[in-house]
């Protein structure tokens, strides 16, 4: 008989609540390579649900089929995270990128595992696309250090790219990462930084300032009150002074623009650190540095909600027309992907600025009790969000488990009400002065709202198919 694994929770007294979302497949030797994408997929039916890992901190708890039944909605689209685990492979390379591959095995398999081929559209902004950013960045470096150059050669770029592609899908890699991540093979370039060779960077720029100043990052600090990311801008600054001429010629029509030399040159800067610094200590510090700049921004794609401002316009009590439009919108939100704590807060207050230029006043997510989880991707189907940390976080590939990743749900926090349809004064940086051994505990500056409750884990174990 079928059957479905949950686990329970586990209390403790800490002030983040942390989901392990696993997700399981029932059968390995019988899997399919598929590759998942955003849009609508339809499943007919289901014919085995997953088998627990042979271990782990948890006992699981048996539920019978008929408590929990297969997927319920057979002619609806699958919830997202319903993967079919791809096969791995031995890659067909070019041969013409002349890199040894085995000593980047280890972040070349974190990126796989990253950009994993079910997940990756749905982790691209949060995970994704900042790893494989931060690869590019040490498979430069690593380039570095027999050539003497911080950039590739056009040609050689382009192959070392594509292999790096195909090394990557042989890992259970999404092949369409260059798509999702806006990526391409002149990103292993320096483009139009004047510098290149590794000796002329270190007599123009104060490496030993530098490499101080990013070789060990404050997660904590460095997004408010950034010590890494001016040493980087002085670098490229200084190795791009040479543009600078150039392209204060206005006759030149079509050539680089100051902005785009000074771009190019921060990536050089990063190879650089990359050829300095141990693997795991660089991939740690431009995760780090990703994470400042994804935090920053909402990803979330709002389109005009004309049925929300109609319904709610005129609401000041809870109403079911009014309530029933919002949660059919966030609904539609709630496909898109996962987002980081931060992010969800941004989302929240932008989705609600574009209602009140609607004119909808009535803070309509206190009527309607919508939390900021309700802002990024559900786990399936009557299941809740996941908002991820705002620091970097990795999706983890077991044999056993399948592919995971950690949740942060702080508890179901209230969706925040902007207080004017302006988000130009919104700042998730606390001021310096509250800064305190607590903050530096709870490593995030919403990670422990004034009603701490308690922390517990948990495995959630969606519905699987058979192949």
């Amino acid at each position: 008989m079928d059957s479905v694994k949950t686990v329970t929770r586990v209390k403790g007294s800490l002030c983040h609540r942390f989901i392990f979302l696993t997700i399981w497949l029932s059968s390995f030797q019988d899997g399919v390579a598929v590759e998942m994408t955003p849009e609508v997929t339809h499943i007919s039916s289901f014919s085995e649900l997953a088998d627990p890992p042979s271990s782990g901190l948890f006992q699981p708890i048996e539920i019978s089929p008929a408590v929990i039944p297969h997927y319920p909605f057979p002619g609806d689209s699958l919830p997202p995270l319903y993967p079919i685990f791809p096969p791995t492979y031995n890659p067909v390379l070019t041969g013409k990128c002349l890199v040894n591959f085995s000593a980047l095995s280890d972040i070349m398999d974190k990126t796989a595992s990253d950009c994993s081929q079910p997940l990756a559209a749905y982790v691209g902004n949060v995970i994704c696309c900042p790893q494989f950013s931060s690869l590019l960045h040490i498979f430069r470096g690593y380039y570095s250090t027999t050539s003497g150059k911080l950039g590739l050669p056009n040609a050689t770029a382009d192959d070392c790219f594509s292999d790096i592609i195909s090394v990557l899908a042989s890992r259970r890699g999404n092949s369409s990462i260059p798509g999702i991540c806006s990526v391409k093979p002149s990103n292993l370039t320096v483009g139009s930084c004047p510098v290149n060779d590794v000796t002329t960077f270190e007599k123009t720029v104060n490496t030993s300032k530098l490499l101080e100043a990013c070789s060990s990052i404050d997660p904590l600090k460095e997004c408010c009150r950034p010590i890494c990311q001016p040493a980087v801008m002085e670098a490229a600054l200084q190795i791009s002074a040479g543009q600078a001429v150039v392209s204060s010629n206005k006759n030149i029509v079509g050539g680089p623009s100051r902005m785009d030399a000074l771009n190019d040159c921060k990536e050089v800067v990063y190879s650089w650190i990359s050829r300095k610094l141990p693997i795991d200590a660089a991939n740690t510090a431009f995760r780090f540095l990703s994470s400042c700049k994804v935090n920053k921004v909402c990803p979330l794609d709002f389109q005009h909600p004309d049925e929300v401002t109609k319904a709610c316009r005129n609401v000041a009590a809870p109403s079911p027309s009014c309530c029933s439009s919002v949660n059919a919108y966030i609904a539609g939100i709630q496909k898109q992907m996962l987002i980081t704590n931060r992010q969800a807060i941004l989302c929240a207050t932008l989705f609600g600025s574009i209602l009140q230029k609607g004119g909808v006043m009535t803070n309509i997510y206190e009527l309607c009790d919508v939390d900021l989880k309700d802002f990024s991707l559900q786990a399936a189907y009557g299941q809740e969000g996941c908002l991820l940390r705002s620091l970097p976080a990795d999706v983890v590939y077991d044999k056993s488990a399948g592919f995971s990743f950690t949740c942060d749900l702080n508890d179901n926090i209230a969706a925040p009400w902007p207080s004017s349809s302006s988000m130009t004064s919104l700042s998730l940086c606390a001021p310096v002065n509250i800064l305190s051994d607590t903050a530096n505990f709870c490593r995030d500056v919403i990670a422990c709202p004034s009603n701490i409750g308690d922390f517990g884990k948990f495995w959630y174990v969606p519905f699987a198919t058979a192949a």
